[in-house]
């Protein structure tokens, strides 16, 4: 599998549309996002970002009590591995702010990728984390992944909705009954579902 910190053209969800180029979203409120590569100078907006997240939004997004990122965890968010993580922000146009964040990391000797979505509490309900996670399979499924999974709290009814719409596949885990195994099957058997289209080249 080759180096993924390459751009690539995303796929475009039917809930929001391009404005100028690729990076940039209009959602469904209105608003614009701008979409770039997460950075290691982008340690301070990210931990910001995760500490301005309501107190559900950060346990949904890491399944325990985290109150903020510590300094350590702040690298670790933004200092990637370029051959196996891949993360990118949502920005309002001209602003230095991170209003959202998406990733994924290859699991070690498998073609198979968790991937993390968390969207700023006064951005959620506009189509953002639809466009992020579109993107975010658009590009794993070009960088050759077969499976892009994540788990999601049962109590996370929104999510849990939108991995329904793209296609997804939930399966119980039963190591954890409080979340839910989702996941996307890139394969050439797997069933044809919205993330399952071809993905735009680079």
């Amino acid at each position: 599998m080759r180096a993924m910190n390459t751009w690539l053209a995303p796929l475009v969800a039917p809930t929001h549309r391009a404005v100028g180029d690729d990076r940039r979203i209009a959602l469904n409120d209105g608003r614009r996002v701008e979409l770039s590569p997460i950075r290691p100078q982008d340690a301070g907006a990210e931990r910001d970002f995760v500490g301005a997240l309501s107190l559900t939004s950060r346990y949904r997004r890491f399944h325990f009590g985290l109150r903020e990122l510590s300094p350590e965890m702040s690298r670790a968010m933004t200092e990637l591995d370029p051959q196996h993580e891949v993360a990118f922000v949502a920005r309002p146009a001209d602003a230095v702010a991170i209003v959202a964040d998406a990733r994924y990391v290859l699991r070690a000797d498998s073609a198979d990728a968790e991937f993390a979505i968390a969207v700023a509490d006064d951005w959620q309900g506009a189509g953002l984390g639809r466009a992020l996670l579109t993107r975010l399979a658009a590009h794993a499924r070009a960088q050759g992944v077969q499976r892009l999974f994540g788990d999601v709290l049962w109590g996370n009814p929104s999510m849990l909705a939108l991995v329904r719409s793209l296609g997804a596949r939930l399966r119980r885990n039963p190591g954890d009954s409080t979340v839910v195994r989702v996941e996307f099957d890139f394969s050439k058997d797997a069933g044809v579902g919205v993330l399952c289209a071809p993905a735009v080249p680079s």
